[in-house]
């Protein structure tokens, strides 16, 4: 009988130990595969952008010589001063205004914080172009404002179309981003220092300059250089209402598509990502440093009552919020009537799309099914890759690499992604070390399966961090006991960590599709004419002079993305209470 048990238990440990190595060996396949994804859509298609810069418009070896031609010819020189130009005055507005913004909702006691915390991030859900539509209608030749307000004032005269519109444009563009840099940092901050600065008697004025504006720094540099890079690299702000002004984001369009100058638009597509990866190291210096601010004993701020305060704080909000209001308002009424300003009646035919370019409700639908797709595979890719990278404990180095690779994107503005696409996907042969290969991707280019890979990579910085901070929360008791248990570490995955990891899924899923529907960055070069989406649409409609068109498709896109908002706010609700029950 004692021989029978001695046997049983070395034929479950022998049992245990085949699982164990089965475990091990999928691991070691997962984290292989995670490098092998990065490699063949990140690196290699970055190395065939930098490696075209080296060829002339030719294909001959040309060295540094499209650097240099870049520098000696005038127009693009131009253009990248007029991107810093609008870039750093953007910089300044709109991290000054979020900043104003965001000390309003965290150090007062104005009314309606939640109405305008939510306010606030109304200029995500739209595409930037739909923000140039509003100025248009607002401040342009026939503009409400222009030939109301402004109109009687004599000699009065605001040019739109140029720098002011650009500015305009990408300033409500970025605002949401820096106020949610800004708000999450003032929300931060160790009350014990202003009750020792009251205790000494300062004034409010030098525990601002002191206190708030020292303990904000890092936030305040990662919101300017975030801005800087969400301007410099814009398309579609530029494209409605920059006239003749042109920027770099811009000139990389007409040297690829307009003068098949592939050469030159590699070279200012390599430009276009010099100040991306400045600001990727400023920013994660500042995480770093701001993560180190508040300790464990630190106190939450305490906000005391002051009517004047919260009165002033309460006008900033309404009067900016308003602002973003009528801009998405001017676009709504443009959309619903017949012809703006001349014949105000109410219609709806401009939603049906039928008579202009843009190929209308088939490139919604296809903005829907790209968005649907990228959202799905985005997010069960990007949670995969975040769980290998964070809870398994195999291959340290390549998880370290697994990781910096995921950062990357962050760091690489969406023209860039689609540019080099091109280099890479489209050629059906690659040249490795002067050998050639048959490029067995080379299938996917022209199909809505490289649209949906370049939103994903486009998109999987932010979206990995937030799996990754969902990941670090639970406790890594769940992986050893299941792993000295012999259950596989897939069942842990799918039966415990998924579950518990659910919010962070769905916000995942749905930041994939909100900004897959308003991106034009990434895909304006990857499109094919039988595949077109409708951030493109918007575009090609304003070419045609079809502004109406065109703005009844911003809203169809703002539109679905609040539904989607809607909906991921209500699944939100739910997992909170079944969670509460559950707790009790």
């Amino acid at each position: 009988m004692e021989l029978v048990k001695r046997l049983d238990f070395v034929r479950r440990l022998n049992k245990r130990r085949t699982r164990q190595g089965g475990n091990e060996q999928i691991q070691t396949i997962l984290i292989v595969f995670v490098i092998l994804s990065f490699v063949v859509t990140l690196v290699l298609p970055l190395s065939a952008l930098f490696s075209q810069t080296l060829f002339d418009r030719e294909g001959n070896f040309a060295g540094l010589s499209n650097f240099i031609q870049y520098f000696k010819t005038p127009t693009l020189v131009a253009s990248l001063q007029n991107t810093v130009y609008v870039s750093s005055i953007t910089m300044v507005l709109s991290v000054g205004l979020a900043f104003g913004y965001a000390y309003a909702l965290t150090r007062t006691r104005m009314r309606g914080k939640t109405f305008y915390r939510y306010s606030a991030l109304l200029p995500l859900f739209a595409p930037t172009m739909m923000h140039g539509i509003g100025l248009m209608y607002l401040f342009g030749n026939q503009g409400l404002i222009t030939n109301g307000f402004l109109g009687a004032i004599p000699g009065f005269q605001f040019e739109l179309y140029g720098p002011i519109g650009i500015i305009l444009a990408e300033t409500v563009y970025t605002f949401p981003q820096a106020f949610l840099i800004l708000y999450i940092t003032l929300q931060h901050t160790d009350y014990r220092l202003y009750e020792a600065a009251n205790t000494l008697g300062s004034s409010k004025l030098k525990q601002f300059t002191t206190i708030t504006l020292p303990s904000a720094k890092y936030g305040l540099i990662s919101s300017m250089f975030v801005v800087f890079t969400l301007s410099f690299t814009d398309y579609g702000a530029p494209k409605v209402v920059g006239g003749q002004f042109n920027v770099l984001a811009t000139d990389i369009y007409k040297q690829v598509v307009g003068q098949q100058n592939l050469s030159m638009g590699a070279t200012v597509g390599v430009m276009l990502m010099l100040p991306a990866l400045l600001a990727f190291f400023v920013d994660q210096f500042a995480q770093k440093k701001q993560s180190t601010f508040v300790t464990s004993k630190s106190m939450s701020y305490k906000i005391n009552r002051n009517k004047g305060r919260d009165f002033l704080a309460f006008a900033y909000c309404f009067l900016f919020t308003g602002f973003i209001f009528l801009l998405f308002f001017a676009v709504l009424v443009a959309a619903s009537v017949k012809i703006w300003p001349y014949n105000m009646g109410f219609t709806l035919d401009h939603f049906k799309f039928t008579s202009l370019s843009g190929d209308g409700l088939a490139a919604y639908k296809n903005s829907l099914l790209a968005a649907g797709l990228t959202a799905f595979f985005g997010t069960i890719f990007t949670f995969i890759f975040a769980y290998t990278i964070e809870k398994i404990r195999k291959l340290t180095q390549l998880r370290r690499l697994g990781y910096l690779f995921s950062i990357i994107p962050l760091s690489v503005p969406g023209l860039v992604i689609g540019i080099s696409y091109i280099f890479f996907f489209s050629k059906p042969e690659i040249n490795i070390l002067g050998i050639n290969f048959s490029n067995p991707f080379h299938f996917i280019y022209g199909t809505i399966a490289i649209i949906v890979l370049a939103n994903i990579v486009h998109f999987y910085s932010v979206a990995f961090v937030t799996a990754t901070t969902s990941l670090k929360k639970l406790d890594k008791e769940f992986e050893l006991v299941s792993e000295s248990m012999g259950v596989p570490f897939y069942k842990t995955m799918f039966r415990i960590t998924i579950p518990m990891c659910l919010p962070a899924v769905l916000e995942i899923a749905m930041f994939y599709f909100v900004n897959s529907m308003v991106t034009i960055s990434a895909v304006v070069f990857l499109y094919s004419a039988d595949f077109k989406l409708a951030a493109i649409s918007i575009v090609n409609m304003d070419d045609a002079g079809n502004l109406a068109s065109a703005a009844a498709m911003s809203v169809l896109i703002v539109l679905t993305n609040i539904v989607v908002r809607v909906l991921y706010e209500w699944a939100l609700n739910g997992i909170r209470k079944r969670t509460a029950l559950w707790q009790r």
